[in-house]
């Protein structure tokens, strides 16, 4: 490639003129498709901010000036022409460059992120420090118009107006979050893109003032009020104006020239500015341009027809079993109604969207506010079922526990993205849900074996008209056959799924699958094993628990969750509260107290040691001392 070949760092970028740059955008967008294609990754918001981020690395001067990404999945250009061009083949990979931005990975990213709309509290948190410091640096924070619905991104804006501290934020305005936007600041930002009075208004009396012959000028220079006045009443970006920030736009965030000109300008106020720029998600390739939401964040493709690579005799989802149970729960319960926070086709619910609109509501990138619109509706009646990722529900923890747990109020929570997810790194790992869901009084907490298991734990806890959460993988299922005639769960009761005598295992969710195959690596040395599906986490069978106990040499408890909290936490308090602690011997596997890392999920177990191999061969160990 002409030029992207030779930038290894920002000041390569700088000695570039505006048509190399123009040259080097195009180059950069064939080398997104290239490497994504074969990586996965979120390409169509990147594919958006080529010229956005080419225009920032060109006006200011990373690291010493700040650049916050908000989400930061949006970041690929910028990790690439600050010096990580020749590894952005690794991206998301085991051991590679993460999908986000991460302060131990390069000085040039500010601040980490994974989660929305956070920028601008840590921005100005930033220029903060900077004036208490008599330093002297930029900081820029860039968000999109999804997580500007996000209310932490309020919040920041209206304590930046107060402030008054030198900031620049910029709003990447492409229409789209992950999914279509929704609310009152999306309809707001859609009159900002589409209506042109103010901007042409003021232009035209600006021109006509100073052609005023002698006084035109001075006139001009004094009429600041009178401009202000006009913009008040004509101005859509009035909402700013009046948070305390200087509003700008919108502009055209491919016009290379432009965008550079006006970040020039910005550059030299001391006030907050607020920049807002259009951008086309998917610019550049016409299949993300086609689709943005599929190319949104995506696995391989074909990069000549961006048709996806699939697997073959790929199995169900969890996600879309889920999706097509609530629709046929709903089929029979018209209080039924799914709620979810920007997150519509991720969580499963495009069908039920489709089928059940008037009962259908995405309220944005607003997680505290989607628990307690649903416990308002459990308070009246309705039974909601509340689909988030469980990274994303840490957001709600109070709204959680003050409007729905203390209120005994019906709400199920189905939490995807359970465990360990992968490519996007312990920002979205869903490791937690366990710990911090199991504190709360009169919550219920379950977790599928398979698929059928999932849908029988949805009707269930249906019918248990109190605070349910149902946690589930990413990904697909084991392929089981599913009964088309749904059953009850019996409440707070595990189930034997093999009988031994050695060793008992206690798995829940995804592990069971793993510890069937622990089994098999046991009986090589002939160790015979009993298999419990826990089910429940929380109530805990304490009754199966204590029998299991005073039956085998040893307790293994396998969960895909921290093990600080989670259902080996559960269990060993249990048998300490039972007097029965001092004759078991218990071993917990799960998430070790440390991050952990992007990458293929089957290599992040093996490198925590939560692969049966691993399991069996720890299992094996313990047994062997204790028959010592």
């Amino acid at each position: 490639m002409q030029f992207l070949d030779s930038i290894d760092s920002p000041e390569d970028l700088k000695k570039l003129n505006t048509e190399e740059l123009i040259v080097l955008a195009q180059e950069i967008r064939q080398f997104l498709v290239q490497v994504i294609s074969k990586t996965g990754g979120h390409l169509a918001p990147n594919l958006g901010v080529v010229e956005l981020t080419l225009a920032l690395h060109k006006v200011f001067d990373t690291p010493a000036d700040k650049i916050v990404w908000d989400v930061g999945h949006q970041a690929y250009i910028h990790k690439i022409i600050t010096g990580r061009r020749k590894d952005f083949g690794t991206l998301r990979q085991y051991g590679g460059i993460s999908g986000f931005p991460k302060r131990t990975e390069s000085p040039h990213d500010a601040f980490g992120t994974g989660h929305s709309s956070t920028s601008i509290s840590a921005a100005l948190g930033m220029a903060v420090a900077r004036d208490i410091a008599h330093d002297d640096y930029n900081v820029i924070a860039i968000i999109g118009d999804g997580a500007l619905t996000g209310g932490m991104a309020i919040e920041a804006l209206n304590n930046a107006g107060v402030m008054q501290k030198k900031l620049l934020v910029i709003l990447n305005d492409n229409e789209m979050s992950i999914a279509e936007n929704v609310g009152a600041m999306s309809e707001y930002l859609g009159r900002l893109r589409t209506d042109p009075t103010y901007s042409h208004l003021k232009s035209d009396i600006e021109s006509l003032i100073k052609s005023i012959p002698t006084i035109g000028e001075p006139v001009a220079k004094t009429a600041g009020r009178v401009k202000d006045a006009l913009k008040y009443f004509l101005a859509p970006g009035m909402l700013f104006e009046q948070l305390g920030f200087t509003y700008i736009g919108p502009v055209d965030g491919h016009h290379l020239e432009g965008l550079i000109d006006i970040l020039e300008r910005a550059k030299k106020v001391d006030k907050p500015i607020f920049l807002h720029v259009i951008t086309k998600k998917g610019k550049g390739y016409q299949p993300a341009e086609a689709n943005p939401n599929r190319f949104h964040g995506t696995g391989p493709f074909d990069p000549e027809t961006g048709e996806a690579l699939k697997q073959q005799n790929a199995k169900n989802t969890y996600t879309e079993v889920f999706g097509d149970t609530v629709v046929q729960l709903a089929q029979e319960n018209s209080n039924i109604v799914a709620v979810t926070a920007a997150m519509r086709d991720g969580t499963g619910l495009t069908k039920f969207a489709k089928t059940y609109p008037e009962r259908f509501f995405d309220v944005g990138i607003a997680e505290q506010h989607a628990v307690t619109l649903a416990a308002g509706m459990a308070a009246n009646g309705l039974s909601p079922f509340v689909a988030i990722y469980s990274t994303f529900l840490q957001r709600a923890y109070d709204q959680v526990i003050h409007d729905v747990c203390m209120q005994e109020l019906p709400v199920v929570f189905c939490l995807d993205r359970a465990g360990l997810v992968g490519d996007d790194g312990f920002t979205h790992h869903g490791v937690f849900d366990f710990s911090y869901l199991r504190t709360m009084p009169n919550m219920t907490i379950m977790s599928p074996k398979d698929e059928n298991e999932l849908r029988h734990m949805l009707f269930t806890a249906l019918s248990l008209r109190r605070p349910v959460a149902v946690r589930y993988p990413r990904g697909s299922g084991l392929g089981v056959l599913t009964d088309e005639c749904l059953q009850l769960l019996p409440y707070g009761k595990a189930e034997r799924l093999s009988t031994g005598s050695d060793v008992c295992i206690w798995a829940v969710g995804s592990m069971v699958a793993h510890a069937r195959q622990v089994m098999l690596e046991l009986s090589i040395d002939n160790i015979s094993v009993t298999l419990i599906n826990a089910r429940y986490v929380k109530p805990l069978d304490e009754e199966a628990l204590l029998k299991s106990v005073e039956n085998h040499k040893l307790l293994a408890v396998l969960e895909e969750n921290s093990v600080i909290g989670g259902l080996g936490s559960a269990v060993l308090e249990s048998l300490n509260k039972n007097g029965s602690s001092e004759m078991a011997k218990v071993m917990t596997f799960g998430i070790p107290d440390r991050l952990v890392p992007h990458g293929d999920k089957s290599l992040l177990l093996k490198a925590i040691g939560l692969d049966p191999v691993n399991i069996a061969a720890n299992i094996k160990k313990c047994l062997l001392k204790r028959n010592r």
